[in-house]
């Protein structure tokens, strides 16, 4: 009966959901001797898919522009499916909002990175993240109706 009661968090799986490329302004852009500015945009989202298993998937929008004209733009999805079992309430909200995004995030970084190299530009590495600071973020946005996307500063 104490088997029952015990806490359980394990990793079923991490995937890619969803990544897509953009060059809207290629090849002309490409010629461009300017540096582009980098505006990278980071989201959580936790949703429950059984008793007990839950999907959180971080997004990042990465967009490069050369004064008003993008020289890419990469979206990605990354997610992990986890089962969290006999968690107490009150924890379940920094489990699925810092805990599993501190898992997944490693992978979204070398997936973003990877289709930019491949792309024929240099990488673009996102910073580690303080995931607590962006939940407690979130939090304070929601309670403000501001919506749940944080922006990091470059």
């Amino acid at each position: 009966m104490a088997n029952e009661e015990t806490p359980v968090f394990q990793i079923q799986r991490v995937y890619l959901k969803d990544i897509s490329l953009e060059q809207p302004n290629s090849p002309g852009i490409l010629l461009e001797a300017e540096q582009p500015s980098v505006d990278i945009q980071l989201g959580v989202e936790a949703n429950p898919v059984a008793d007990g298993i839950y999907e959180v998937a971080v997004t990042a929008t990465v967009q490069t522009k050369i004064k008003d004209k993008t020289v890419f733009l990469v979206e990605a999805k990354q997610a992990g499916i986890f089962e969290i079992r006999n968690v107490p309430q009150d924890q379940m909200g920094p489990i699925m909002g810092i805990a599993c995004p501190q898992i997944v995030y490693p992978y979204l970084r070398g997936n973003v990175a990877d289709v930019i190299n491949r792309a024929g530009f240099p990488a673009v590495h996102l910073a580690e993240i303080n995931f607590q600071a962006m939940y407690e973020q979130q939090q304070q946005a929601q309670t403000a109706g501001t919506g749940d996307t944080a922006t990091l500063p470059q």
